[in-house]
């Protein structure tokens, strides 16, 4: 029997949407009455997740407050705590390394991220394909796309559409490229490990052993010529909003009230 585990995001700031933020982790922002964070757990048990990993930093206490009151959902539940120092996505997952390490790939989800795609079906793909990491796309407008051959949808760059900035460094632009959105979700291959702490290492400046702070898309950017990364679209269409925001809150709200 499968033990399928997660890794929610719910250690930021939150500063887009303040003044909530000012006394509450953005994590704990309500949808139709409900904590996000709830909302997302109970998504991710839905799929077969049934050991979750949380990591926390801003107003942490009533994050661990509030799991602990719903009975960690009936999960086996862990606490990352980077209470001292936000280590950002790449640090998060990789101080989390302990819990998620193993032979199955796992869920990585945004806490600010409301969607309703079929995250058990990601998987599948995920497992069938044996990639380094799939990533949750669509065709969204935004100003920094995730680029993608389609043939064998593998990841091959980025661009800042308003800046003009490509990356990775000595990146050829093509026209057959599909430019995609990143939507907060993706499943991971514990294979990755020794390439992110390998990449970790070139970005500390800290002391011997810490681990420091970095983007996991970064990690994806700069390793993709490397590492498996395939861009996932979902067969069926779904609903995804990401709440950082109060207007994307707010419109979250109204489409999700029926289903909530």
């Amino acid at each position: 029997d499968r033990q399928m585990k997660a890794m929610i995001f719910a250690a930021g700031l939150g500063t887009r949407l303040k003044p909530f933020t000012d006394f509450h982790p953005k994590a704990l922002a309500e949808v139709c009455g409900r904590p996000m964070l709830g909302v997302v757990i109970e998504r991710l048990k839905m799929a077969g997740i049934s050991e979750i990993i949380v990591n926390v930093h801003h107003f942490a206490d009533q994050i661990v407050d509030y799991l602990h009151r719903n009975n960690d959902f009936g999960v086996r539940l862990h606490i990352s705590d980077e209470t001292s120092e936000l280590l950002d996505t790449g640090g998060g997952i990789l101080a989390a390394r302990r819990w998620l390490d193993g032979d199955e790939p796992f869920v990585v989800h945004n806490a600010d991220i409301l969607t309703d795609v079929d995250i058990a079906g990601m998987l599948s793909v995920a497992r069938s394909t044996g990639a380094a990491s799939t990533l949750l796309v669509a065709s969204r407008v935004t100003k920094r796309y995730l680029l993608f051959d389609p043939v064998d949808n593998r990841l091959k760059g980025w661009v800042n559409i308003e800046t003009g900035q490509y990356r990775p460094s000595g990146f050829r632009m093509s026209d057959k490229f599909r430019k995609l959105a990143f939507g907060g979700v993706h499943v991971i291959s514990p294979s990755v490990f020794p390439s992110l702490a390998a990449y970790a290492a070139t970005k500390s400046d800290s002391h011997a052993g810490a681990i420091p702070k970095f983007s996991i898309t970064d990690f994806y950017i700069d390793n993709c010529s490397e590492l498996p990364i395939l861009g996932y679209q979902s067969p069926e269409p779904y609903r995804w909003h990401d709440i950082g925001k109060p207007e994307s809150l707010e419109a979250a709200q109204n489409d999700f009230a029926r289903y909530l």
